[in-house]
């Protein structure tokens, strides 16, 4: 066989594998990620009463008033950083991770015992999730427990029946995936989206 005819060959043979590759393939997973799953597909976007986007459900967020469930401390924050005075180039390296102190580190330790002692004030039972970040920093849900333990605050500053917000959290709980891989998990920011819709007392 001729090297002219192998060449031609292994040309038209990379050409049929980049159309398959760089073109059918992707473009059929768009078609099918639209048409099936477009919630997924567009960053799972929640909005909330007035249609306004306000998140993902994939990424977490802070939330600092007494009124809402706390997220998970985070060594990240995305949705507070200002692109004018973005010092640390958070949004434009888009970074995410934990911090990587050890555990002996001073600041990590201060940092603890802030949270904890803040956690405390508020009346709210401290637990691990609550207490330390995630790997990623981007992590949207707390254990059933962290936010079982923030019912009593919540119902208070709204004052709302323990047992309406408790039930609102088994609403937005995810239990484990095929029911079998990973820990159930609340969705923080889905859980104060229903917060805001129940009819709170004046």
């Amino acid at each position: 066989m001729s090297l002219a005819r192998e060449v031609n060959r292994s040309v038209r043979s990379s050409l049929v594998l980049w159309v398959i590759t760089a073109l059918i393939y992707p473009l059929s997973m768009v078609a099918i990620g639209q048409t099936l799953f477009p919630f997924q597909a567009n960053g799972s976007i929640i909005s909330n009463s007035a249609g306004q986007p306000v998140g993902s459900a994939l990424i977490g967020q802070p939330f600092t008033s007494d009124r809402y469930f706390n997220a998970r401390p985070s060594t990240i924050n995305y949705s507070t950083v200002d692109p004018r005075k973005d010092d640390a180039n958070i949004l434009k390296t888009g970074v995410s991770g934990a911090s990587n102190l050890a555990p002996s580190n001073p600041d990590l330790i201060k940092r603890i015992k802030e949270t904890n002692a803040q956690l405390k004030a508020a009346g709210v039972g401290v637990t691990p999730d609550l207490l330390y970040t995630s790997g990623s920093g981007l992590d949207p849900h707390i254990s059933p427990e962290a936010a079982k333990a923030q019912i009593p605050r919540i119902a208070k500053v709204r004052k709302l029946q323990a047992n309406e917000v408790e039930e609102l959290v088994k609403k937005n709980t995810d239990g484990r995936f095929l029911g079998i891989f990973g820990e159930p998990g609340v969705n923080v920011l889905k859980l104060n989206l229903d917060l805001d819709r129940l009819k709170t007392a004046p």
